[in-house]
């Protein structure tokens, strides 16, 4: 019986060195990933902005920045976990509150860019932006609430 509660710890221990492992080069893999999109994204700013125009140009970047943000933020995240073993809530809502953001620029250069807008493809529109507003005031709300939530703290942290 001695032999297989031994046998069992040394596969848990090796369990958690691959899992810390997993974690340590999905970190990489999310940061090296960050820092091409990054180089990327100027590298096409630079080409599309002369053909295609100032603003187009810079609402594609805007929106590819975003997303390095949203990657960072998930990087943050892993390093932070891999930092204390705890896995926190709010970095979750900051990608989610950012990725809201992004889907409304994204749209709102979308429907700028077509020659006619139908009633039905603004309605359509309206309804997105409204929705994603809505998801950011909630993430908002529930940033807000954690932050209140946390021991030894009388409000939100600014």
């Amino acid at each position: 019986m001695r032999d297989r509660t031994e046998t069992m710890k040394q596969w848990l221990s090796w369990m958690e060195l691959l899992d810390r492992w997993g974690y340590i080069t999905a970190g990489f893999s999310l940061l090296i990933l960050g820092m091409l999109i990054f180089a990327n994204s100027w590298y096409k700013f630079a080409m599309a902005s002369t053909r295609t125009g100032f603003l187009p140009a810079g609402l594609q970047l805007l929106n590819d920045l975003l997303l390095v943000i949203i990657i960072l933020e998930l990087f943050r995240t892993v390093v932070r976990f891999l930092q204390t073993e705890v896995l926190t809530v709010e970095p979750y809502l900051a990608v989610g509150i950012i990725a809201c953001t992004r889907r409304i620029l994204t749209a709102s250069a979308e429907l700028s860019h077509l020659p006619e807008v139908t009633k039905e493809l603004f309605d359509r529109y309206v309804w997105d932006v409204a929705l994603n507003v809505a998801v950011i005031l909630v993430l908002i709300i529930a940033v807000f609430v954690l932050r209140c939530q946390r021991p030894g703290q009388a409000g939100p942290t600014p």
